[in-house]
């Protein structure tokens, strides 16, 4: 039977010093909620299926499934580390406590990191959609801004005043979101199989991913779906608040990245066989919203930019979250500066860490869009690729580091503890030199910097700068990167 692994140092939470976050306060299903509404499954797919068709052509759902499986794998170390140690700062914590301080320190960074470069392509739709949806069709630059803005700041306020508050939110934009999408999907497929559209019919070839013209393309593809993929990991940032810790946050994981397989699927299956024959002329920067008025009609087609607006909307909210979260349990382990581990006495949310989240964000959008033009803000959230390899890959290299000791006692072990996370893990990495090597050549990125690919120079430049923030961190924090790996109390059975 596989055993569950409890680890020491507990007592870095602080839970009996002042007040802590707020102890079941999101139930199971809440939790997948927010794992799935983290991914923006409207918004991604809006954003990432024009390049997916052009890479992959018939090819997308082969992508989408292939792409599900190592995030499966990492999804599975989240599991496990979960049982050991529920902790909001997931793989800051778990990678500092299993591989050692600077390690960790790099893995809550680069969550940060990465979820500040997105904030800005997320304002960017909220704003773009919440023109569009009054009428708008050609919003200028400063009215979108605006509205972002006040995106940022309306979502801000709801994770600040707290997690209840948050998670019915979600439920609800969620639930408006899939159900326009499903629907959409319905009548797409409707149309063309009753011949009302001059759609395809969906091939069996569609769902073989050797059937993408080459290997450049079938990496382009698998870097856009790792993307669209992302942020299922925030239910685990929550655990803490959530009822039944050790295990509901980590099943709630598993679970919302099957239901996001199957949601983009079943989308992405329907767009592409509605779209045909004109397949490439859906090259822009958003593939649903072309198709909403051929597909529901001009009317109910507002449901569809409804549904993108809200998908936007909430994936603003859960971003800001987990990266609350991280940063208060940095601050608590001594890896940042106390005020960052400050909790609101009446909200119990983390509300210096929320605001300081909010008002980077704001402030880095605002950097973006003053320096130059929409394309940079792009760049900005395709450079979160590398971001996200770095540490879902991190994460399945502590998973195997974590249980190091109990390889090797079972069947189950062996597999589930260490190769399933070891292979989540490689993936992430071919796929982060993969980024890197893709995103270096300019044309791969809408601008380029001094010859290089902006998102290359955004995602690695943030690694970067995240190393020079560790040596100043760790002079004016010592005692944090003094810290030595940690052993497993006895193994009890689960």
């Amino acid at each position: 039977m596989t055993e569950r692994v409890t680890l020491a140092g507990t007592s870095d939470r602080g839970d009996s010093a002042g007040p802590g976050l707020k102890k079941g306060a999101i139930s199971f299903a809440s939790n997948v909620v927010i794992g799935v509404a983290s991914t923006a499954p409207a918004y991604s797919l809006a954003a990432a299926l024009p390049a997916l068709v052009a890479a992959a052509k018939f090819g997308v759902p082969a992508i989408l499934i292939v792409a599900f499986v190592p995030m499966l794998f990492i999804a599975i170390a989240y599991y496990h580390l979960n049982h050991a140690d529920p902790d909001c700062g997931t793989t800051f914590s778990w990678a500092t406590r299993a591989i050692g301080p600077y390690s960790g320190w790099m893995g809550g960074w680069v969550i940060l990191a990465t979820d500040i470069l997105v904030m800005p392509g997320l304002a960017q739709i909220a704003g773009t959609y919440s023109c569009h949806l009054f009428g708008v069709d050609q919003p200028s630059v400063m009215l979108v801004t605006a509205i972002g803005v006040l995106w940022i700041a309306a979502m801000t306020a709801i994770c600040y005043l707290g997690i209840e508050l948050s998670a019915h939110t979600q439920k609800v934009l969620l639930a408006a979101e899939v159900v326009i999408l499903l629907i959409f999907a319905a009548v797409a497929l409707d149309k063309v199989y009753s011949g009302h559209a001059d759609g395809t019919r969906v091939a069996l070839d569609w769902f073989n991913p050797f059937t993408v013209d080459s290997a450049s393309d079938f990496t382009t593809a698998m870097l856009v779906a790792v993307f669209i993929y992302w942020g299922w990991d925030t239910g685990a940032t929550v655990n803490e608040e959530t009822v039944d810790p050790h295990r509901a946050p980590a099943r709630a994981a598993v679970l919302a990245t099957v239901l996001l397989v199957g949601l983009y699927v079943i989308v992405a299956v329907a767009a592409v066989a509605f779209a045909e024959p004109g397949l490439a002329a859906f090259n822009g920067d958003d593939f649903l919203a072309p198709l909403a008025t051929d597909v529901l009609g001009s009317g109910i087609g507002k449901l569809l930019i409804f549904a993108v607006l809200t998908s936007a909307a909430a994936c603003t909210q859960t971003t800001i979250l987990p990266a609350a979260r991280t940063a208060i349990s940095m601050a608590r382990m001594g890896a940042l500066p106390k005020i960052f581990g400050a909790i609101h006495p009446r909200y119990l949310t983390p509300s210096f860490a929320t605001l300081a989240m909010g008002a980077i964000s704001i402030a880095w959008y605002l950097g973006i869009v003053c320096i130059s033009d929409g394309n940079v803000l792009t760049d900005s959230v395709t450079a979160t690729a590398i971001g996200i390899a770095f540490y879902y890959g991190l994460t399945g290299v502590a998973c195997v580091v974590y249980y190091r000791h109990e390889h090797l006692k079972g069947v189950n072990n062996f597999l589930f503890y260490g190769v399933l996370p070891a292979l989540g893990a490689l993936i992430m990495l071919a796929l982060l030199v993969a980024a890197c090597i893709t995103y270096s050549d300019p044309s791969q990125g809408k601008t380029s910097i001094h010859g290089i690919g902006a998102p290359l120079v955004f995602g690695v430049g943030a690694i970067v700068f995240g190393m020079i923030l560790m040596l100043l961190a760790r002079l004016a924090l010592p005692d944090f990167f003094r810290r030595k790996r940690e052993v497993f109390t006895d193994a009890q059975p689960r």
